[in-house]
């Protein structure tokens, strides 16, 4: 419900839009902007760099889940950040292991030859996902799209940091596997 109300302060160009959204969802933004750079400032830049971009996109932009669609803005905008740091040879965050980890699967973005392709393999990921038990989901999703570390994530899921590793390379494996089967990769 808070949601809509803060769309609705977006439609009517309210200022102060920006500052609810901050409100409501600055702590988890920041924190996915956080575990991907490593970097409380980072993280804060990438939260303004979303809101910008929220403030210019709605409207016309309608988005269904406002949450989803102001964390995704977050995380492109950490994931930019981090990209343009390697290319400049600085380290940061848990980006680099948590996608490593994954680079065994999923072939580059220089690999994959159009869109449709593409869509096909985010499909598959997230029929997979759907398929998990909520606890292996939400483990899979927090290490992979929110970058958590091994240790967060043991924390969090009351697991032993060795127990969380085989979890999530089993699950990698069967997601490996599921694609095979698919034809994907």
């Amino acid at each position: 419900m808070e949601s809509e109300r803060i769309l609705l302060m977006f439609y009517n160009r309210d200022e102060q839009a920006l500052e609810e959204t901050v409100n409501e969802y600055g702590v988890l933004c920041r924190s996915v902007a956080r575990n991907i750079l490593g970097s409380d400032e980072d993280a804060e830049e990438c939260l303004n760099d979303a809101l910008l971009t929220v403030w210019n996109a709605i409207p016309p932009a309608k988005p269904k889940n406002y949450c989803a669609y102001l964390l995704k803005l977050v995380r492109n905008a950490a994931f930019d950040k981090f990209k343009a740091r390697k290319s400049a040879k600085r380290g940061g965050g848990q980006t680099t292991e948590a996608l490593d980890e994954l680079s065994e699967i999923f072939p580059s973005a220089d690999n994959v030859e159009t869109e449709v392709e593409q869509r096909e393999l985010m499909q598959a990921v997230t029929k997979f996902l759907e398929q998990l038990p909520k606890h292996q989901r939400d483990l899979f999703l927090c290490r992979y799209w929110q970058a958590m570390s091994i240790s967060d994530l043991a924390a969090k899921f009351h697991m032993t940091e060795n127990n969380v590793k085989v979890t999530l390379s089993r699950l990698r494996k069967r997601l490996e596997t599921d694609l095979r089967e698919e034809g994907l990769l």
